[in-house]
């Protein structure tokens, strides 16, 4: 827990930081988060490489467990698509494009924004940063209370980068490989859903 406190408060400093220019914003645009994401994975990298353990875990795994990237979808397109079915100013198709942004929230709110306008682009970025937050957040409870895949699926497109040092801390090393290939499988279906519901 304090792990995921430390990430979110590092997010919500560097918000502050853009809200009142205290960096410069040409720094800010250039491919400085690439690269530390590159970082950050190398380091999960030479964690897993250190642990011969892990890949082993992994061929053990039960093999239908490669289904799980596709039960995350269908199960976050049946949740929008009630919650969809409860309001009376969003139309079904509208939740569900914001929905198949999984934490993506980079590019889906940019194709939203440019097929729906602004405010549903605004309401998919928000939507997408939440999710991720609370994958952050949440996940030694996800672990403790809904078992070690929990924090994989609610992480969505994310658990192949931002929130993979979360879950390898909580659900396990042994889980690493199917975060990354569940947050791969999921990231690339962002862009065809996205544009379908939009299109809708």
């Amino acid at each position: 827990m304090k792990g995921s406190l430390i990430i979110v408060s590092f997010f919500v400093v560097g918000a502050l930081c853009g809200f009142h220019h205290l960096i410069p914003y040409d720094f800010t645009q250039n491919d400085l988060s690439y690269y530390v994401l590159c970082g950050l994975m190398l380091c999960v990298g030479i964690n897993i490489g250190n642990d011969p353990q892990t890949l082993k875990s992994f061929r053990s795994l039960n093999p239908r467990l490669v289904l799980l990237p596709i039960i995350t979808i269908l199960g976050t397109l049946a949740g929008c698509a009630v919650a969809g079915s409860l309001m009376s100013h969003r139309s079904l198709a509208e939740c569900m494009a914001v929905g198949s942004g999984f934490g993506y929230y980079s590019l889906s709110s940019i194709f939203i924004t440019e097929y729906k306008g602004p405010e549903l682009g605004t309401i998919a970025l928000l939507s997408n940063i939440l999710r991720e937050i609370i994958a952050l957040l949440a996940a030694p409870f996800l672990v403790k209370y809904f078992g070690k895949l929990a924090p994989i699926s609610v992480g969505g497109a994310t658990t192949m980068d931002t929130t993979l040092p979360i879950i390898t801390q909580y659900s396990g090393k042994e889980f690493v490989i199917l975060s990354i290939f569940h947050g791969f499988i999921v990231d690339f279906s962002v862009p065809f859903l996205v544009t379908f519901f939009c299109s809708l």
